[in-house]
């Protein structure tokens, strides 16, 4: 900044100043560490044009004296390979002397806000037309920094509207930069960098290539409203325009072709498949954005890999900032695609990194909730679309159970879950609760590895001939949200497999069950390496036994799942349950009531312990030893054929 009481002279054209102290650290941290990538200087000048042309028209509205033309605003990409040049040009508000010096020499001014604020004024004083919208991007000295990440010298000759004389300023980013007048400038901006030699070891890619300014526009900057148009090599020829301008959450949706969101979506998807639902959203007031999202057709490839991408691109005002922004999309929804473009957001000084304020954290939830209502409309309306998504994508929807505890009933009422109801289609817990028999106080359901393996499990006997549909539930996630959710609609989630369970019907009577105690005290002790307790079972109908988790044990499959990776759980003991209507069950009792120190009662024991374990999907701790006493049962009942 120059000093108050420095006084310039026409006998003193070209001046000599310092950076400020802020200044020369920022241009270090710029060219070494502030930016990923090196690419993002490009996007910065297109946005500090983008932002002059803005005030230019917004000056013109509000200023009717003003002579300037308004009518071809654009912003112009020279290069020249042989001279190793790249200029960026704008016919923009351009640049007085002072807020040349005040704006690059200094840190944190920025004409945007300044303009904003009197924008504003002249609106509450009906002096602003709507056509006068501000689109102000960014802070003009942060950002024209980074041109030095690429440039060894970087000069800029710039004429505010209404001004007779413009300004040169040249700099190699070191301690100081030189000011001068120029009288034969025209209005705007012009940006002349000249290019350090490529280096791909650095990251520096060779600018003066059209191929590489072309791709670095199209990616950053390829919807600003501004055309951008990029002159051949070496000046000679008609300019071409190199970005599209379409940004389609910014159209009304009338006139946006199925056609042009199935482009789009392929675009930010990487996906051939056509979008199996696209998704709008805007918000007006205090903070503004829009949001065009997407719902794929078919389960991306890394769904489920641990290093999955995810998140929704994000722009501000048109201008890309980052991909994958995963502030803005829960993991549940990782498999979201579309665009956010915000109004205004606190990023830091390399727009690369948000922070993590209120204006995010709002976005997040109108997405989400906006996402989650997109799913439950076409479970509603449109059945065979939404099979489709949830046999895609349901498993990943689940882990919202687990991490959304806001969203929960809604991930609850949007979840479907096959049962014993219907073979072939998968029930929502409403459907469910809506069918429940006079009588069933909760809703129950199974865990396992597969449909088979549930179907046939004793635990489902006493449900069955109840007529009591269970929840078939066999994805991973199913074994932990479970235990997370203790209800739907006030309907307790039950398991079959884990707690006491008495469905009514026959009562035992006291004397059978007095009849049972000394056989079901002998397992106890003969088993106790095993089991924690025995006891007769209401859920049995057929099967002599099974075995029973505590509310709160860790499944069978569950345990799988540990070992599976690398970790070898708590062992848990369980409950077996008796029968005692089973002819096995009764013969067992009726032995050990004749000779209870028989040492082949022991292998009954440990068999039918064993068949339990294997009925449940378990896995035997000791298969060779059940195989060797199942071996010798087999041979003894043999012998007496």
């Amino acid at each position: 900044m120059l000093p108050d009481d420095r006084e310039r002279t026409p006998a003193m054209p070209t001046e000599t100043i310092e950076f400020q102290a802020e200044a020369r650290q920022l241009l270090q941290l710029m060219i070494h560490s502030i930016y990923a990538t090196k690419d993002v200087f490009l996007r910065e000048l297109v946005s500090n044009s983008s932002d002059a042309l803005d005030k230019l028209r917004l000056a013109s509205f509000q200023d009717k004296d003003l002579d300037v033309d308004v009518s071809d605003l654009h912003i112009a990409l020279r290069l020249d390979r042989e001279a190793r040049t790249l200029t960026v040009r704008d016919n923009g508000i351009g640049m007085s002397r002072d807020e040349v010096v005040g704006l690059i020499g200094t840190i944190a001014r920025s004409g945007s806000a300044e303009m904003l604020g009197r924008l504003r004024q002249a609106r509450e004083s009906g002096a602003a037309s709507e056509e006068a919208s501000a689109e102000l991007i960014g802070q003009f000295g942060v950002g024209f920094y980074s041109s030095f990440m690429v440039a060894d010298r970087v000069e800029m000759v710039t004429r505010a509207a209404g001004s007779a004389t413009g300004v040169r300023w040249e700099s190699a980013g070191e301690g100081t930069y030189t000011v001068a007048d120029a009288p034969d400038a025209e209005q705007g901006t012009t940006i002349t960098l000249h290019l350090k030699p490529a280096d791909a070891e650095d990251g520096l890619h060779d600018y003066a290539d059209p191929h590489v300014v072309r791709g670095v526009v199209k990616r950053y900057s390829d919807f600003i409203t501004w055309p951008i148009r990029m002159a051949p090599d070496g000046g000679e020829g008609e300019p071409e325009a190199v970005n599209s301008r379409k940004a389609l959450w910014s159209r009304p949706q009338s006139d946006v072709s199925d056609e042009e969101y199935t482009e789009f979506y392929r675009h930010v998807s990487h996906d051939w498949r056509e979008p199996l639902e696209t998704i709008r959203l805007a918000a007006e007031g205090t903070f503004e954005y829009q949001a065009l999202l997407f719902l794929p057709a078919r389960a991306p490839m890394d769904l489920f890999l641990r290093d999955s991408r995810r998140g929704v691109q994000l722009y501000v005002k048109r201008v890309f900032v980052m991909d994958d922004c995963e502030a803005l999309v829960p993991e549940y929804l990782r498999f979201v695609k579309g665009v956010v473009d915000a109004a205004d957001l606190s990023l830091n000084v390399s727009r690369e990194i948000l922070q993590q304020d209120r204006q995010i954290q709002l976005i997040r939830r109108r997405l989400v909730k906006k996402v989650l209502a997109a799913i439950r409309t076409l479970l509603d309306t449109d059945p065979e679309r939404y099979a489709t998504f949830w046999s895609e994508l349901g498993r990943a929807v689940k882990e919202g159970l687990l991490s959304d505890h806001d969203n929960r009933q809604a991930i609850l009422e949007i979840c479907s879950f096959p049962s014993t109801h219907d073979v072939e289609r998968p029930t929502t817990l409403r459907d469910y609760v809506a069918r429940m028999p006079e009588g069933q106080d909760a809703a129950y359901y199974m865990t396992g590895a597969s449909r088979a393996a549930l179907e046939g499990s004793p635990h489902m006997e006493a449900f069955r001939a109840k007529g009591y549909e269970v929840l078939l539930l066999t994805d991973p996630v199913d074994e932990v949200w479970v235990d997370a959710v203790p209800d739907f609609n006030g309907k307790p989630l039950t398991s079959i497999a884990s707690g006491e369970v008495d469905l009514g019907g026959d009562e035992l009577d006291e004397e059978t069950r007095e009849g049972f105690e000394a056989l079901l005290a002998w397992l106890a002790t003969v088993l106790g390496d095993e089991v924690k307790e025995v006891r007769l079972s209401h859920r049995l109908t057929t099967s002599a036994a099974c075995l029973v988790g505590d509310p709160g044990d860790l499944t069978p499959t569950l345990e799988k799942m540990y070992r599976a990776m690398g970790q070898e759980p708590p062992k848990v003991k369980r409950i077996l349950e008796l029968n005692p209507r089973s002819p096995l069950v009764t013969g067992l009792r009726r032995a050990h009531a004749r000779r209870p120190d028989d040492p082949d009662l022991r292998g009954i024991a440990e068999l039918l312990h064993g068949t339990a374990l294997l009925a449940e999907g378990g896995e035997l701790a000791e298969p060779a030893a059940f195989a060797a006493t199942l071996a010798a049962q087999l041979e003894k009942a043999l012998s007496r054929v």
